[in-house]
């Protein structure tokens, strides 16, 4: 039994189809199973339960575990789970002890690494998905307002994540590996609101704004904190002169090239409509 944190996440579902398609048996967790919308041939559990009978291997997502695991790793040890797959972060490469992000992630790993228990560490840089926060100004018609439109990222598509976070579960090919995963190009967002434009048929505008009142606006928006606003905001000013660079690793692991982020706006052009 594979047992799915943060099942219903833009990560978490598609794993779930994954490791389903793959004949596994699959727990999925989610805060409210009634509205789940999970495939059937997965067990839904809540969140808060943490049931982990039976489970052999284990997805941890640490956005659900932001305030601490509590005692999870230790029960996990205990019902004999044999394998943790954690979706970190490529913050985690950043020394800098002012990285709040950087710090979580790696808090996690380390104590993951102290069970005994087998990992695999999956860390991606920017999530495509990040994207769907322009929702309501490209839905309404305004520019997509955001500081740094010169720096560069490598959006990677939620399902590439998935896939080799399935690869991970599935096979021992990842053990005690921490892939670095991006997607296959370097993007600047106002490239990306371009090409969500063309895939909605819609105009799709980019106006750059200053960090200070970047900053003022992040802090309106739920789950952002002073600190992580400011590692955010430190993270994109470096990326006009410092950009990642695809790493290629999704197409080694999985043995296909990810997916461009033209393809994610293609999958996301109702989100924007």
């Amino acid at each position: 039994m594979i047992l799915v944190t943060g099942a219903t996440g833009n990560v978490g579902r598609h794993l779930v189809g994954e490791l389903l398609t793959a004949g596994a048996a699959v727990r999925a967790l989610s805060r409210d199973p009634a509205t789940a919308n999970l495939p059937s041939e997965a067990q839904v559990a809540r969140t808060d339960e943490m049931p982990l009978d039976g489970v052999t291997s284990l997805f941890l997502n640490p956005a659900v575990f932001w305030n601490g695991l509590g005692d999870l790793l230790a029960r996990a040890v205990e019902h004999g789970v044999r394998r943790v797959v954690m979706l970190s972060s490529a913050a985690a490469l950043d020394d800098d002890p002012s990285n709040h992000l950087a710090a979580h992630h790696l808090g996690i790993e380390r104590a993951i690494e102290a069970t005994g228990m087998e990992w695999t560490f999956t860390r991606p840089g920017e999530f495509s998905s990040n994207a769907l926060a322009w929702r309501e100004a490209i839905r309404a018609g305004e520019p997509v307002r955001e500081p740094y439109g010169a720096a560069r990222s490598t959006p990677i598509h939620e399902r590439d994540i998935a896939a080799v976070a399935a690869k991970a579960l599935l096979t021992d090919d990842l053990v005690g590996a921490k892939p670095v995963l991006s997607g296959p190009e370097p993007l600047t967002h106002p490239e990306m609101v371009g090409l969500i434009g063309e895939a909605t048929g819609r105009p799709a505008r980019f106006e750059e704004i200053a960090p200070e009142q970047a900053r003022e606006e992040m802090l309106t928006r739920p789950y952002m904190r002073e600190g992580l606003v400011d590692v955010l905001l430190r993270l994109r000013a470096r990326a006009v002169d410092r950009p990642m660079e695809p790493s290629g690793e999704v197409e080694r692991i999985t043995g296909r090239p990810g997916r461009t982020f033209k393809e994610w706006a293609a999958d996301h052009a109702h989100d924007f409509r």
